[in-house]
């Protein structure tokens, strides 16, 4: 779903201005440890398996569901990478509308399902080594690409 009903009220009374938007990401890694990375239609750049939280929902419960309507993947939120924010992570989207995420990123496990595009948000679906991971639309961490990052937590100073 490209943008939920919550949203899509929010929008039709503030336009495309600038908005607040609590969200969650997800680092997935395969069997080879490669990190899975979605390429938005009309994007230029990568992003991880993402989206906003909505109303009644946890962290926890919004990146089980993103990630299931993006991958048609069930995955598992082991423990949280960090949370991330503030005017680095303002975004505007090809239609003009501003973002300002508050990002929880999530390590996950794989519990079940075929990697497939599962919405039309998304033209690609890969997996990249850590070190070889795309050019990314917002300025994430490098620590939480790695494989170190699954055993810390990380809290955005400020």
């Amino acid at each position: 779903m490209a943008i939920s009903n919550y949203y899509k009220n929010i929008r039709n009374k503030l336009g495309s201005d600038l908005i607040l938007m609590p969200s969650v990401a997800a680092i997935i890694r395969n069997q080879d440890d490669h990190i899975l990375f979605q390429y938005p239609k009309g994007s230029d750049f990568w992003s991880l398996p993402a989206g906003a939280i909505e109303p009644g929902e946890t962290p926890a419960q919004a990146v089980i569901r993103e990630v299931y309507e993006e991958t048609a993947l069930t995955i598992r939120p082991d423990h949280l990478l960090g949370v991330f924010g503030g005017e680095d992570f303002r975004f505007t989207y090809p239609n003009g509308d501003q973002v300002e995420y508050n990002i929880f990123v999530f390590a996950c496990t794989i519990i079940s399902g075929e990697l497939s595009l599962n919405d039309d948000e998304s033209v690609q679906l890969r997996f990249y080594p850590e070190e070889s991971k795309p050019a990314l639309a917002l300025p994430y961490p490098d620590f939480i690409f790695t494989k170190q990052a699954a055993s810390e937590v990380f809290f955005q100073q400020p």
